[in-house]
């Protein structure tokens, strides 16, 4: 688990809330086999779910308490307590995976917390998940160069049903944190189970995933330098990452595997912050992308986003499909919908809007969701 999911979970927008709480979270008990010396560490929407951000770690007082004081906006978030990694994360005391800590800011608070277990006091046999790839799901590199960024990064790929017997040639849909696009055991909130999805479309396409880059994944998807909470902050390293998509990954594709090249067949999606990204190499690259996925975009962290729309939105003359929850924050909603009603002002592209009541900011609802979105862009 990691973003969660995926991913991120951000839920307001720094614009629209004025002030700061003091929030104070105490863990009251520990496992009876934690030895009272371990560095442990906060994770959540508020600092890009990075496991070991030293300034989410817990402090530890002469009795051996631990507790961390920040400060956060008013609003919704989710996290979770680790030692330092994902196989250090907290779990239940027969080592299963626990759901995100929820919680809803608006005023100064004290969160009391308990730790039933860590992962990595099972033995792996104990806390593998089972790998849910389909056959038609490979990975094509574990270390492919971004030369942009000078970093690696896993890449997966989807070949449809029929792919090796035919000389019939695809669309192709690039998807962000690849980690929960097609595997259980890989991913950090649950997969979207995006092979299985389109095993069961008339219509068929390549999908390529592209892992994260953990700690990097806030600059990655964030095209804008950015500052959050008061202590997370960073170098926008959007634009690297998108050009990153357009100039090296998809020519190696397009000259690997059999498919459509032009923009009607080339699309993007991601959520949270893969949403803000998705958004933004659209609008830079209308040439290259003939449509989006939208799903619950973190346009708070990027609120320029909304100047590059009303910009460059003209030039789109793809397909943009919205989605957002009424369950994840009170601006998510507000925010989509904000870029739909945008980028509707212009005829050359066509947009529809979906808004789910008690839609929760997380993997299980995106799968859900994505069905709908293939069908809508694809077929």
């Amino acid at each position: 688990m990691q973003r969660l999911p995926s991913l991120i979970f951000f839920l307001f927008f720094a614009s629209a809330v004025i002030g700061q709480n003091a929030v104070r979270f105490e863990i009251k008990s520990l496992p009876p086999y934690d030895n009272s010396d371990s560095e442990i560490f906060l994770a959540g929407s508020f600092n890009g779910w990075n496991p070991q951000d030293k300034n989410f770690q817990f402090n530890k007082t002469a009795n051996g308490n631990y507790f961390l004081e920040i400060k956060l906006n008013s609003s919704y978030y989710e996290y979770k307590i680790t030692r330092g990694g994902w196989d250090k994360v907290e779990c239940t005391d027969s080592s299963e995976d626990v759901l995100n800590r929820q919680l809803k800011i608006n005023s100064d608070t004290t969160i009391e917390i308990t730790i039933q277990g860590w992962k990595d006091h099972f033995s792996p046999v104990a806390v593998k998940r089972k790998n849910t790839t389909g056959k038609n799901v490979q990975i094509i590199d574990t270390a492919f160069l971004i030369p942009q960024l000078q970093r690696t990064r896993r890449i997966w790929v989807y070949l449809p049903d029929g792919y090796n017997t035919s000389t019939h040639r695809y669309p192709v849909l690039y998807m962000h944190d690849g980690q929960n696009v097609f595997d259980d055991a890989t991913s950090y909130a649950g997969e979207w189970g995006v092979d299985e999805c389109i095993d069961t479309m008339k219509k068929k396409s390549i999908v390529v995933a592209i892992d994260n880059g953990g700690t990097k994944r806030l600059n990655e998807y964030c095209p804008y330098d950015f500052s959050l909470s008061g202590s997370v902050s960073g170098k926008g390293e959007g634009k690297q990452y998108v050009d990153f998509i357009v100039k090296n990954l998809k020519p190696f594709i397009d000259k690997k595997y059999r498919t459509l090249t032009d923009s009607d067949n080339t699309f993007i999606a991601g959520s949270s912050m893969g949403g803000l990204i998705s958004m933004y190499a659209i609008l830079h690259y209308p040439e290259v992308f003939g449509g989006a996925g939208i799903f619950s975009p973190a346009f708070w962290v990027g609120p320029a986003i909304f100047d590059e729309i009303k910009n460059s939105g003209e030039k789109v003359k793809g397909r943009i499909y919205f989605y957002a929850g009424g369950a994840e924050s009170e601006t998510m909603v507000p925010g989509t919908e904000k870029a739909y009603e945008l980028m509707k002002q212009f005829p050359n592209s066509k947009e529809t809007i979906v808004i789910v009541k008690d839609g929760l900011h997380n993997e299980p609802r995106w799968r859900i969701e994505f069905a709908e979105f293939y069908k809508w862009m694809i077929n």
